[in-house]
């Protein structure tokens, strides 16, 4: 279960249905993720084929990341059953 956003964008988007600030051809694979993120109870249960799914390392290392499009991606931690600080990212341009 999604517990905890980030990005304010992500949450309106997941709460309300409200998309600005996603751009229209995100949207879909985003809401697919984040349903799925929803679902799962354990980070590895978003290895799905076109996600990407793959652990951070650095000063990102306990966080996880799924492709949206390019450089940008759905970046989450972990509690228990639970995501936690769900983000819509770059951060490759860090």
């Amino acid at each position: 279960m999604i517990r905890s956003f980030r990005s304010k964008t992500l949450a309106k988007y997941w709460e309300r249905g409200e998309a600005k600030g996603i751009k229209p051809e995100w949207r879909n694979k985003t809401r697919i993720i984040l349903s799925r993120l929803d679902a799962s109870t354990a980070p590895e249960q978003m290895r799905l084929p076109g996600f990407g799914f793959h652990p951070l390392s650095g000063d990102m290392r306990g966080r996880w990341a799924v492709g949206v499009s390019g450089n940008w991606r759905i970046t989450f931690a972990w509690d228990g059953e639970d995501a936690i600080d769900v983000d819509l990212e770059d951060y490759h341009g860090r």
